[in-house]
């Protein structure tokens, strides 16, 4: 059997309240009432709400911004405003809140049900964003090779810490920042700055390697050979969202490879 969601109602109309109680009962909600910003809190803690429905004026004390507020940075779990005031100076202060919605009196019962739909089904598809971010975020801070992910203007997102080590640049100081800027490679054969990653991406596609003996110039100077894959993120219209650029450190193949050489010559 599935659960029903939960619902705290804020009102200080009392028959209000009840009115609303009732509406969302018929809908297959549980509900329950605070008449308080106070008894707000205290109620969202005990109850659990799966999300609050709050009237924007308050008699006594806190206001149902303050108390949604505090609800939401402590629950995360969206927030519908009632009101019946659309002044621009009380909305302004509830948009601080990033609420999933606003419903002003008085409204239909049909007006709250969808209201209630579009809102914990937007939360739930944004938890599970969340969810997805924290997945990829661990997923590339525990691989081995060094990543670093743009979007469609080049633009660093996420630099692992393999990508850390090999670049010189911090996390907190690579993000936000150009890709040529932390990403500086260039041909150790010509010593010619090598193809932009992303322009390679938009004409070429995908990739496997930039340009012959392709060294990566770390924030201190050290010229460190590398292999580089980029891959290209895309809409279902192939316009180009962001790019995924893998690379890793070759100066022990190199190595071998000088190694070899040196001995065929001798033979």
């Amino acid at each position: 059997m599935i659960e029903s969601k939960r619902v705290l109602v804020v009102e200080d109309e009392m028959i209000v309240a009840l009115e609303i109680q009732d509406m969302l009962m018929g809908f297959g909600y549980m509900a329950v009432i605070a008449s308080s910003g106070e008894e707000a809190i205290k109620k969202a803690g005990e109850f659990h709400p799966d999300i609050v429905l709050t009237d924007i004026m308050l008699k006594d004390g806190m206001d149902g911004i303050e108390s949604a507020g505090r609800i939401k940075k402590s629950m995360d779990i969206p927030i519908i405003y009632l009101t019946a005031y659309s002044d621009e100076t009380t909305l302004l202060r509830a948009k601080i809140t990033q609420p999933s919605g606003y419903l002003i009196k008085p409204f239909q019962a049909r007006e709250l049900n969808v209201s209630l739909d579009i809102a914990l089904y937007k939360h739930d598809m944004e938890r599970r964003l969340k969810e997805s971010e924290r997945w990829l975020n661990a997923t590339l801070k525990s691989i081995g090779d060094a990543v670093i992910t743009t979007d469609g203007k080049g633009i660093i997102k996420i630099i692992n810490p393999y990508a850390e080590a090999l670049t010189g640049w911090m996390e907190e100081d690579a993000v936000g920042r150009s890709l040529h800027e932390v990403f500086n490679v260039i041909s150790d054969r010509t010593g010619e700055n090598a193809d932009d990653p992303l322009n390679k991406l938009v004409r070429e596609g995908n990739f496997f390697g930039l340009a012959e003996d392709t060294v990566l110039l770390s924030r201190n100077g050290t010229k460190i050979p590398v292999e580089i894959i980029g891959n290209k993120i895309q809409n279902d219209k192939t316009e180009l969202l962001g790019a995924v650029i893998v690379f890793y450190d070759i100066i022990e193949r190199k190595r071998i490879e000088e190694n070899i050489h040196k001995n065929s010559i001798r033979n």
